[in-house]
């Protein structure tokens, strides 16, 4: 970790070996957090972190009485989910189906039932979440622009998106089969967000704020009622969210089961069922203050509190246990952090190259599209060993694993 300080701003706190690692743009967005007048104590960009919108993804940046949309993101409550099995990798890829080995028959089943992309159901789904939002209809009721998101939420709940999230089939240390996945709050967050960031936008430009435009980094105060009704729906997505991958956790299970039954006549057994987020923004104590903790691509790492750190596909994912670390505000990487943009990975790494790349390690690739695959391959994405070297304070290992089979949109 070193620090990067300006004149008149907040330290910035990097957990980098040097300032040379960190790209031009994500040192630009973190010298302007540095620099709010309501920022607490120092910024902090996690190992991973890369340039996003106005604030860089893997930055943590703790605010005295507002929150900040972009600090956030428009995907509010992205996450992981994670659970373990009993079932050995080893017997998946040897019994053979009609559509393969069980690793591809399984992968297959899951891409054809699960929505990937822009896809939604064609019928709405069950939604405890919404179900409840529309009983507390007074709390939301005032930005009529989003109530139809929740009409149209029933239809995205259970649904993966594209880009960089997945559902994986992953080989622990001990070669048992684990399930991962990753995926947020669907078009539902990001209409919620850029709602806010709009709102934020125009109050800000009303109240002659001293926060520049072009930072891109407008906020709300949260004893306003724009800050409050931001609130509201941001705690409402993240809640969308963290349905919307235990619904397709669930899914996913069931077709674990399903298979493995048919094929193997073992019943899988299921443990260590992990669901967390690393888009939001938080109500904290840290360092002796009630503190609006942002965490944009940033996962929470309390004392004891067990998390997700995907890596690429084709390459390493972890299970970790935090160790509390009061600098980082309780917090760690959420990933291994992006080397090349996506429009980059595409021009750089050929579709062949990295098809050859994922046959060679033996992992199985279901999705529709292969043309842009390179956006996500590991090539485009940083070392995600050398993020967890840097981030031994923060947080333990505590389960290494492997991709097997990956679902993608």
């Amino acid at each position: 970790m070193f620090v990067h300080k300006l004149d008149n701003a907040a330290p910035i706190k990097i957990w980098q070996s040097g300032i040379e690692n960190i790209d031009e743009k994500c040192l630009e967005q973190a010298e302007n957090l540095s620099k709010l007048p309501f920022v607490h104590k120092w910024v902090a960009l996690m190992p991973d972190t890369h340039a996003g919108k106005g604030m860089p993804i893997g930055g943590v940046l703790a605010c005295e009485g507002v929150v900040i949309p972009n600090a956030v993101g428009v995907d509010i409550g992205c996450g992981m989910a994670f659970v373990e099995t009993n079932i050995p990798v080893k017997m998946l890829r040897e019994t053979v189906t009609g559509s393969g080995n069980l690793v591809q028959a399984i992968c297959g089943d899951i891409l054809r039932n699960i929505p990937t992309g822009f896809n939604h159901y064609k019928t709405a789904q069950p939604s405890e979440v919404l179900d409840k939002a529309k009983e507390q209809g007074e709390k939301y009721e005032f930005d009529k622009e989003l109530l139809p998101q929740i009409d149209e939420g029933y239809f995205q709940v259970g649904t993966l998106g594209g880009g960089n999230h997945f559902i994986e089939l992953q080989e622990d240390e001990n070669g048992m089969c684990c399930i991962m996945l990753h995926s947020g709050s669907r078009h539902f967050g990001n209409i919620v967000g850029q709602y806010f960031n709009k709102i934020a936008r125009a109050l800000n430009e009303k109240w002659f704020s001293q926060v520049p435009s072009e930072w891109d980094l407008p906020f709300l105060p949260v004893d306003t009622d724009e800050g409050k009704r931001y609130l509201e729906w941001m705690t409402l997505s993240m809640d969308f969210a963290y349905e919307n991958r235990a619904v397709m956790l669930r899914k996913v299970k069931e077709t674990f089961t399903k298979y493995v039954f048919k094929y193997c006549g073992i019943e899988p057994e299921y443990t260590c069922e992990i669901n967390c987020h690393h888009n939001y923004a938080a109500l904290e104590n840290h360092f002796g203050k009630n503190v609006y903790v942002h965490r944009k691509g940033a996962i929470r790492a309390r004392d004891g509190e067990l998390a997700i750190i995907p890596g690429a596909m084709g390459s390493f994912s972890y299970i970790v246990r935090g160790k509390g670390f009061a600098d980082s505000f309780m917090s760690s990487s959420h990933g291994a952090g992006r080397l090349y943009s996506r429009t980059a990975a595409v021009k750089e790494f050929p579709v062949e190259k990295v098809m050859c790349d994922l046959k060679e390690q033996n992992v199985v690739l279901s999705k529709f599209n292969k043309a842009d695959v390179a956006e996500e391959s590991r090539f485009a994405y940083k070392d995600i060993d050398q993020v967890m070297a840097n981030q031994t304070e923060m947080v333990e290992p505590v389960k290494k694993l492997f991709t097997v089979g990956v679902v993608k949109g």
